[in-house]
């Protein structure tokens, strides 16, 4: 069995330093409760694509995460990193977004406290040619560009449509049927167009 979501980590009273989820069918890295033990957390050869904001006040003294094999796209897609100040090692190996132009000069400029990123020892030369980079007027265009990306990408996040089971699907379709006033009818029809299930529809 293939874990496809984080959850029920509350359980584990935060009494360890390491968790290792690899080799599993998660796509988005979230549903952390305060973890304040937690230093190293292993994702590799997983589906993730995105990347929760907010990490920082879930598991701030997160020192190494390690994504190796997953399907993380734009440079914009990593921002939700950047507040997290106690990680210094990083690997995004075999992931889209690695063979990106500016990947490793990008994460050393947004991640000053990163020492190793995908193996590979951050070197001085590296970060003083990484600021320079994007203090320059291509830097900073890049660096708009990237950040506009994120956003189109969050807001098409945010319109993703659940996946709906023949089972729920019967649910609301029962709903409907047994609603009560006009008002309620269009609203469940809404529902099952966009694929929302009753009950979970402020749930985001």
């Amino acid at each position: 069995y293939k874990i496809p979501t984080i959850e029920n980590l509350g359980a584990t009273l935060d009494q360890f330093d390491t968790i290792d989820f690899s080799d599993n069918d998660i796509r988005k890295l979230d549903g952390f409760p305060l973890l304040k033990r937690l230093k190293t957390l292993f994702f590799n050869n997983n589906r993730v694509v995105r990347i929760a904001e907010g990490l920082e006040h879930c598991i701030p003294n997160l020192e190494s995460l390690m994504l190796t094999g997953n399907m993380i796209q734009e440079l914009g897609d990593l921002d939700p990193l950047i507040p997290l100040k106690n990680l210094t090692t990083l690997c995004l190996l075999q992931n889209p977004v690695s063979a990106k132009p500016q990947y490793r000069q990008y994460l050393i400029y947004r991640l000053p406290q990163l020492r190793l990123l995908d193996f590979r020892k951050i070197k001085q030369k590296e970060r003083e040619a990484a600021v320079e980079y994007f203090r320059s007027k291509s830097g900073k265009e890049m660096a708009r560009e990237i950040a506009k990306k994120a956003k189109i990408q969050a807001m098409l996040g945010l319109q993703e449509k659940p996946v709906m089971s023949s089972e729920e699907r019967s649910k609301i379709e029962k709903a409907i049927n047994n609603a009560t006033s006009l008002e309620e009818v269009k609203r469940l029809s809404k529902l099952l167009q966009s694929g929302m299930i009753p009950g979970e529809e402020h749930q985001n």
